[in-house]
């Protein structure tokens, strides 16, 4: 019997004002048998980071044809995808050649060994962005984890911070390679 996907509520208010992007967006989130907190709040920051009309968490690990968060248009064109971890070469390469932007967020302890393997081939890719969240505070994010949670995202002048009602997380984030 296979197993099924745990429902998390959230309430995320963000407030990004380098974008000018503030709101509210009551979330469920399926999160896989497989999937780790830190895995699922690091979808979270990716969601609120990147939150714009059209924006959705995907089936992402429940299949692996789709990212974990994306922005399609009315069109059903996909204008944004956001991959978490270490995806592989021809996986960047196929989310470049459909999608008007990519993100990969990098998230664990092996970003650099990983990134300084497959850099060179992704050099080319104009609309390609890869960031790097460090393995403490991607677990200290795990720690906000919760079946109902309250979080708040403040965006300014390149600082991130996640917050709750009880905890507050800094995210630094490292551009491995921006998009031009």
């Amino acid at each position: 019997m296979a197993l099924k996907a745990i429902l998390y509520k959230a309430d995320l208010q963000i407030a990004d004002m380098d974008r000018h992007v503030y709101g509210n967006h009551a979330l469920t989130i399926a999160r896989h048998p497989s999937e780790t907190d830190e895995r699922m709040m690091t979808r979270v920051l990716a969601y609120a980071l990147y939150a714009q009309e059209g924006i959705a968490f995907t089936k992402g690990l429940f299949d692996v044809n789709e990212p974990e968060v994306w922005v399609k248009d009315l069109t059903g064109e996909i204008r944004l995808w956001i991959d978490l971890g270490q995806p592989d070469e021809a996986r960047i390469r196929r989310a470049c050649s459909r999608a008007d932007q990519v993100v990969v967020l990098c998230y664990s302890s092996g970003c650099e060994v990983w990134w300084k393997q497959i850099a060179g081939k992704l050099t080319r890719f104009a609309n390609l962005t890869v960031l790097r969240l460090p393995a403490g505070t991607s677990q200290a994010l795990a720690t906000l984890a919760g079946r109902n949670m309250r979080l708040q995202c403040l965006v300014q002048d390149g600082e991130i911070w996640i917050n709750t009602d009880t905890a507050s997380v800094a995210v630094k984030l490292r551009a491995l390679q921006s998009a031009s």
